[in-house]
């Protein structure tokens, strides 16, 4: 009985597969081990490899360079180029700014401050020409009358140097402001009491009073305000023109320090004392570190001495002579208000003007002291000594004008003060033309110094960066000579 066929059951992996009838039979895939993955299974997605940055390969790179002696070299000299490079750059962006810093205390703080100072002196002499005017009467001598009228315009002009030269939205320009704004009125109440004096209305004299307290309590102020604004710019120049440069000197230390330690090294590998190359880079860095620090610290000499002999004496002066013009305009309304303005002190009652007079003639006096210890040679001590006697004369010739107005002579009092002959004005006088005097003497010194300060730094921004590519220069070429040694 035949028996149909059956199918072929699959082979079992391991196992041998059957062939047909007359071919060996081949064996299978092996079977997988327990617990591991067939070969031919899919495999998992690999994660990818981090890509290597620039400067990882670049890290890398200089390694290795560094591992031969060439390699070793190029480093060397990259690295003293820089150095006399950023040395270059460093001394010339300071000593610029230094320089820089010295120009303006020359040609725009200090002529500022003095321009300040000179709209103050302005504004009070008006003020002390104008009650001169008034004491004279009606017939005001047209010399008084031409004093006042240059010092207005000597004011006017000043407050226009200053508003060209103030920083927008500054203080010093919103007190310029004010004082343009006040200028013209305190011309007008002058010239309602000229008026009136001329008719001989006694109203003039009230005019003329508060004309004096518009410029006593607000507009000398302000100039007062401005100054002390100008000397603070001035200082601030100071400030930046004066310290040592100490980042430019140190970086040019350390440059000598390499520069020095690599010709050792390669005296020591090679037995050459001398790398040409590096000699020249070396005296170019030593040439440029002395320019610099003898440049800086004989700029930084005169431009002390510019202000120790210059700024502190005129600071002075300029304080001593405004003290004499308050003065001198207390002592002319004393007699135009003739005591119909009183003050208390200590319970103690005093005319006004007489009481501030006194004060002023203290100011004056210690100021004037003040002034001949700070002279320093013969042209600024003998008009600060004429000065200080002219002042001892003026306080016994208004000594004598103030017992006549007491006693109630006025006419002998106003002769002892406005006259011209052996008055307090000629004193007056005298006194302001010395101070006059003193203030050119000192400003010609410092002139004189602040330009040697100045002088002192020039070409030495340029002749630092020029010095410092010659010295790069330099050390490359010495590095290089070395490297060719190798090819």
């Amino acid at each position: 009985m035949t028996h149909p066929p059956q199918s072929a059951a699959p082979p079992i992996a391991g196992s041998a597969v059957p062939a047909a009838p007359g071919i060996p039979a081949q064996p299978g895939p092996p079977a997988p081990a327990p617990g591991h993955a067939s070969p031919h299974a899919p495999q998992p997605p690999r994660a990818p490899r981090p890509r290597r940055t620039a400067f990882a390969e670049g890290t890398e790179k200089l390694r290795a360079a560094a591992t031969t002696e060439p390699g070793r070299l190029r480093l060397i000299g990259a690295v003293l180029a820089l150095l006399v490079v950023a040395f270059g750059a460093v001394t010339a962006w300071q000593s610029s700014e230094r320089a820089a810093a010295a120009d303006d205390v020359l040609h725009r703080s200090q002529p500022l401050s003095s321009g300040a100072a000179d709209i103050y002196r302005s504004l009070a002499d008006a003020n002390t020409a104008a009650s001169s005017g008034f004491l004279a009467g009606g017939q005001e001598p047209a010399s008084t009358r031409d004093r006042y009228e240059k010092d207005i315009s000597a004011a006017a002009s000043g407050l226009v140097t200053a508003a060209a030269n103030a920083e927008p939205g500054s203080a010093s320009e919103a007190t310029i402001a004010r004082l343009n704004r006040l200028l013209p009125e305190y011309k007008g109440l002058v010239e309602r009491a000229r008026t009136y004096n001329r008719q001989g209305y006694p109203v003039g004299g009230a005019y003329l009073r508060y004309a004096n307290e518009k410029m006593q309590t607000e507009m000398l102020p302000a100039a007062e305000d401005l100054y002390t604004k100008e000397n603070a710019r001035l200082d601030a120049d100071y400030g930046d023109a004066t310290p040592y440069p100490w980042a430019a000197i140190a970086l040019g230390v350390l440059t000598l320090a390499g520069l020095g330690w690599a010709q050792r090294r390669d005296y020591l590998r090679t037995n050459r004392v001398l790398n040409h190359g590096l000699v020249a880079a070396g005296g170019a860095t030593v040439v440029a570190l002395l320019w610099l620090t003898v440049g800086h610290t004989v700029a930084r000499s005169e431009l002390t001495g510019s202000y120790d002999h210059g700024i502190r004496s005129l600071t002075v002066l300029h304080d001593a002579r405004i003290a004499s013009l308050k003065a001198r305009g207390n002592e002319n309304l004393s007699l135009v208000a003739r005591g119909a303005e009183t003050v208390t002190v200590d319970g103690k009652q005093y005319d006004t003007y007489y009481y501030d007079f006194d004060k002023d003639m203290t100011v004056l006096g210690k100021g004037l002291g003040r002034a001949a210890q700070l002279a320093d040679d013969p042209g600024g001590t003998a008009p600060v000594k004429s000065a200080e006697a002219g002042t001892a004369l003026w306080k016994q010739r208004h000594t004598a004008a103030r017992a006549a107005d007491e006693n109630g002579d006025y006419q002998q009092a106003l002769d002892k003060v406005i006259g011209a002959k052996g008055t307090t004005g000629e004193c007056f006088d005298g006194v302001d033309s010395d101070l006059a005097r003193a203030i050119g003497h000192e400003q010609a010194e410092f002139q004189r110094a602040a330009t040697s300060g100045r002088d002192a730094m020039t070409g030495l921004p340029v002749g630092a960066a020029a010095l410092a590519v010659l010295g790069a220069a330099g050390a490359l070429a010495g590095i290089g000579r070395r490297l060719s040694e190798y090819r």
